[in-house]
């Protein structure tokens, strides 16, 4: 069994930053992909960025610039910075994970979800 814990959610002005952090534990072999996923209020789910095993990432256009997500393999953990945070980015934000278990069985796992808003 794989648990995905986030943290780093919160209140920020306009123009303020946050970090998200999300640790995978349990039963895992290796992880394949890592991202984050924001849902507004009305809206569907969407993806923020992600990031693959070899470091390659992707970006949503809207947050380009202004976001970077990293990732510590060691602690099995990626990151999400959050930088020049508008209105627009208030959401719930999912981390989403593609893993490998120690079984060799490969599945998809969502953390929570952490609150960001942004508001002054």
């Amino acid at each position: 069994q794989v648990q995905l814990v986030e943290s780093g959610g919160g209140l920020v002005q306009p123009g303020g930053s946050l970090r998200l952090s999300c640790a995978a534990s349990g039963s895992i072999f290796s992880i394949n992909v890592m991202g984050w996923y924001r849902q507004a209020p009305g809206k569907q789910r969407e993806l923020v960025a992600v990031i693959i095993s070899g470091g390659s990432t992707n970006y949503a256009d809207s947050v380009k610039g202004r976001f970077t997500i990293s990732r510590d393999n060691a602690k099995n953990t990626v990151y999400l910075q959050m930088n020049s945070l508008k209105p627009e980015d208030t959401a719930v934000y999912y981390c989403n994970t593609l893993i490998t278990a120690l079984s060799r069985r490969v599945g998809e796992y969502w953390g929570q979800g952490t609150q960001v808003t942004v508001s002054s």
